[in-house]
């Protein structure tokens, strides 16, 4: 007797396969038979010719806090994803001396826009090493599988007070602590160490995250650990990845080289087009080619920016006369926005000091794109900008923004690429999207609360380069999804996953191709004392498994929660 068997789906099955009909049976929470089966099972599913996929592994994300308090997950879990790697680029909340918790929430609300007040609200604080920050999410159950890496950020601190906070070069006897400490957390199961090097992570006080600067000993110190226990993943933010230097991007690939060299294992680095040097990318992707190192280039499906709409921020941010209204509820700001009078005293005015990120906004009329509320393109044409759409009318850019914001109730959302849009296209993604070292990343699924919503890259990936590409080649669905599965899993040492086999963890998708869509981005205020997030939802995912046990119907969570920790070693 099979515990499930899903009938008639069309098998997406990790490897890069081409698609197949068949049955899938599921016992213990694993694939048992691939195939025709005709045993019976204590549920059948008619997959009526649905797609069946592994569940998504996201390597990218920031839920260390979230998991504390948050059993689903979201927006992840919504978009597939059935495994979650956080602990990313050094920053987290272990190891944490009592007297550093404020601060690690102040580095972490700082580099990833997550409400410190949300973070002090959840977070329970039941540990203070790393092996105890494992232990208390090993307490909990979750709608997805989770995973944790130890960030450089909190173990300098840890070690190095004050100094290692400030960026201070690290002695011999900081070196030999910290990975020490790096040490123990990955015995006791974290499925690597991440560190940040560019100059736009920054903590709340403005400092940057603490090992930004640090010396080759002191990275390749820590690098020991891994090398000693064979096993982790070494993942970084490295410096100039958002453009910050573009000299930087070069040197740094030296040194990771001659890293995973020293160490024998994996680097995994963030991977950006970047304006000032738009074909950089190339470069950097042909040096982590290299058969003497192990480097992975973390590289995104869409754009990376900013979503701009009045619920998250916008040109008029800082005017003078919004800003007295800034903190009405939305309806309210928008029927006294549409009044002609306020609307002309709004454009004409000034700020009186002026907020970066809204002067940003008004720098780029021609980065602009209104968003469709359901099957948004991240992939916009021109023509379709603020700019242009102004140019064609003879308005000024900054009116028609103004009223672009005040559409469908002041719920409208606009595009703002910043990186990864050089061209005015997504060649140069797909081109990422195919280099063999180049893995699928930079979700930041938790992270990046208030301008951003990037974890519903899988149903991008989907949706945009399997399917409804129009200015471009398209992916094959075999490589989107063995791109989303197998090859994230198989970079963290999670060979029980990613493949659908006969012994693999059953963790599936079950999908209605041709309904996959993303839904615009909406903000919500459902985080702990009230915090915002935006988040996005799907269409088409009929169900998701996790070990076999339904955590989603329709887009749904059932309520199941059979997911847990996962040890890096575990098999």
């Amino acid at each position: 007797m099979n515990d499930l068997v899903i009938k008639g789906a069309r098998v997406v099955d990790g490897t890069g396969a081409p698609v197949r009909t068949a049955d899938v049976a599921v016992s213990g929470g694993v694939v048992t038979e691939v195939g025709a089966v005709t045993g019976p099972a204590a549920r059948t599913v008619d997959a009526d010719g649905a797609l069946l996929t592994p569940g998504f592994v996201d390597l990218h994300t920031h839920y260390d806090g979230q998991a504390t308090w948050d059993a689903v997950l979201a927006p992840s879990s919504w978009h597939g994803v059935t495994t979650v790697v956080m602990g990313n680029c050094g920053v987290g909340f272990a190891p944490a001396a009592p007297d550093r918790r404020e601060w690690l929430i102040g580095l972490m609300e700082g580099v990833e826009d997550i409400p410190g007040s949300a973070l002090a609200e959840g977070i329970s604080w039941e540990w203070e090493s790393f092996p105890e920050f494992l232990d208390a999410l090993d307490r909990r159950s979750y709608a997805v599988d989770l995973g944790a890496q130890v960030p450089h950020g909190a173990v300098r601190a840890y070690v190095m007070g004050e100094r290692g906070a400030r960026n201070e070069p690290a002695t011999p006897d900081d070196i030999a602590a910290m990975k020490a400490i790096v040490k123990e957390g990955i015995a006791a199961g974290a499925l690597g160490f991440s560190t940040s090097r560019t100059l736009t992570h920054k903590a709340i006080d403005g400092e940057y995250v603490p090992g930004t600067f640090a010396a080759e000993d002191e990275l390749f110190g820590i690098g020991e650990a891994l090398r000693e226990l064979g096993r982790g993943v070494y993942e970084l933010a490295p410096a100039g990845a958002a453009g910050e230097d573009v000299n930087a991007p070069v040197r740094e690939i030296a040194w990771m080289r001659r890293l995973s060299k020293a160490i024998g294992r994996p680097v995994s680095f963030a991977l950006l087009q970047i304006d000032a040097v738009p074909e950089l990318w190339r470069e950097l992707l042909e040096l982590s080619a290299a058969e003497d190192a192990q480097l992975f280039p973390q590289v995104a499906s869409r754009p990376f920016g900013m979503l701009v709409s009045l619920e998250s921020l916008h040109a008029f941010g800082d005017h003078p006369t919004y800003v007295e209204m800034a903190m009405l509820p939305r309806a309210e700001r928008v029927a006294r926005m549409r009044d002609p009078e306020v609307k002309a005293r709004i454009l004409a005015e000034r700020p009186a000091q002026e907020d970066v990120l809204a002067a940003l906004v008004r720098g780029y009329p021609e980065r602009l794109f209104p968003l469709a509320e359901r099957n948004p393109d991240y992939e916009p044409e021109p023509e379709t900008s603020v700019a242009a759409r102004a140019a064609a009318t003879g308005r000024d850019p900054m009116e028609l923004l103004y009223d672009l914001l005040l559409e469908d109730d002041g719920r409208n959302v606009l595009l703002l690429p910043l990186l990864n849009y050089s061209d005015q296209n997504l060649d140069a993604q797909r081109a990422m999207l195919t280099h063999p070292r180049a893995v699928l990343g930079l979700g930041d699924g938790g992270a990046h609360c208030g301008f951003i919503c990037d974890a519903s890259m899988p149903t991008t990936m989907l949706a945009h380069w399997a399917r409804d590409r129009r200015r471009g080649e398209k992916l094959p669905l075999e490589h989107v999804v063995r791109m989303m599965t197998r090859d994230t899993a198989r970079l963290y040492g999670l060979t029980d996953r990613g493949v659908i086999a006969p012994g693999m963890r059953a963790d599936l998708n079950l999908i209605d191709f041709d309904a996959v869509a993303l839904r615009r981005p909406e903000m919500a205020y459902d985080l702990p004392a009230g915090g915002r997030r935006l988040l996005q939802r799907a269409d088409g995912y009929l169900a998701t498994f996790v070990a076999g046990v339904q955590t989603f119907a329709d887009g749904e969570h059932t309520g199941e929660l059979p997911g847990a920790l996962v040890r890096g070693g575990a098999k």
